[in-house]
């Protein structure tokens, strides 16, 4: 007597379809968000595909009619160019320099209001007005309350003590440019990073003081590290602005005396030379420049997002 198996027959695949009523309900839910994202589409995207196609034709505004398509030959000569080469390695120590500069200050900064003490609140807020400050306002405050040679508070202190009366702008153009910008961020860096302070283990570090570590290696071992991802996100959002930043060159220095960094080398191509081609090619190397950025910035951001689930 042979037994007869018989193999499992596999179940039928149910193939799940989306009803009617569920595709509207979809549709009812996103449709409010439609003019926003069209709004957006409109203001961000439609003027840089226009500034994209402009940077590959040879385009004077001067002389409309004799624009003639290049192809990628106004970004070769963005690369190439000397006067464009140095304004992009003044964009690059203006950014390293200031939030580098920022990042340290912000981090002393946010060490001392991260102990209690009286009128910790007032201080802060003392603090992080520098950050609410419209960045022109900013930068004639610099340029004429402090930095001016005749009047300027820099100068008035130092004829008090019987010192020099420098000329700030003149001398040293670009730390002077810097030294707004980090005046103005350092509060920014601030906050991020006493949001980290914040976010510590404290009993991880009232263990480590039970166990006998000094308050350098408390910072050392346990504070740095957790401010790792937080010093990364503050570099990363000071850097997508400061590449960017007009405001200061234009005011302090009007590009002059070797400030003129990449956006200002932009502005004089388009609106003085008239070069729209030449311009938009360098403003599309300046988008390409900060969307790197951004997307570190967005992975780090993601990545505290991730660690703050994962320790609730």
């Amino acid at each position: 007597m042979t037994a007869t198996t018989t193999a499992p027959t596999a179940a039928p695949s149910v193939r799940t379809e989306k009803r009617p009523s569920d595709r509207l309900r979809a549709w009812a839910t996103r449709a409010p968000l439609l003019p926003a994202l069209i709004f957006m589409i409109a203001v961000t995207q439609l003027p840089f595909v226009a500034t994209l196609v402009i940077s590959f034709f040879d385009w004077n505004s001067l002389y409309p009619d004799a624009r003639s398509f290049t192809g990628f030959a106004n970004y070769s000569e963005v690369l190439t160019d000397a006067d464009l080469r140095r304004s992009v390695w003044t964009t690059v120590l203006l950014t390293v320099a200031v939030v580098l500069a920022s990042l340290i200050l912000g981090l002393v900064l946010a060490l001392l209001l991260d102990r209690k003490f009286k009128g910790r609140g007032v201080v802060r807020t003392l603090l992080i007005a520098p950050f609410l400050v419209v960045p022109v306002a900013a930068a004639l405050l610099w340029k004429h309350v402090l930095y001016n040679p005749e009047y300027g508070l820099f100068n008035g202190l130092l004829q008090y003590v019987g010192g020099p009366q420098p000329d700030w702008i003149s001398n040293t153009p670009l730390l002077a440019v810097e030294a707004a910008l980090v005046w103005q961020w350092t509060p920014f860096m601030m906050l991020i990073l006493l949001a980290g302070l914040q976010s510590r283990d404290q009993q991880q570090i009232e263990a480590a003081r039970v166990d006998g570590a000094s308050d350098w290696q408390i910072f050392r071992h346990l504070t740095l590290p957790h401010l790792r991802r937080y010093l990364e996100l503050g570099a990363l959002l000071g850097s997508i602005y400061i590449v960017q930043n007009f405001d200061a060159v234009f005011t302090i220095t009007s590009g002059g005396l070797g400030t003129a960094n990449l956006p200002y080398t932009v502005y004089q191509s388009f609106y003085q030379a008239h070069e729209n081609g030449l311009a938009s090619a360098a403003g599309v190397l300046v988008v390409i420049g900060s969307i790197i950025i951004a997307t570190f910035a967005l992975r780090v951001v993601s990545s505290l997002f991730r660690e703050e689930v994962s320790r609730a």
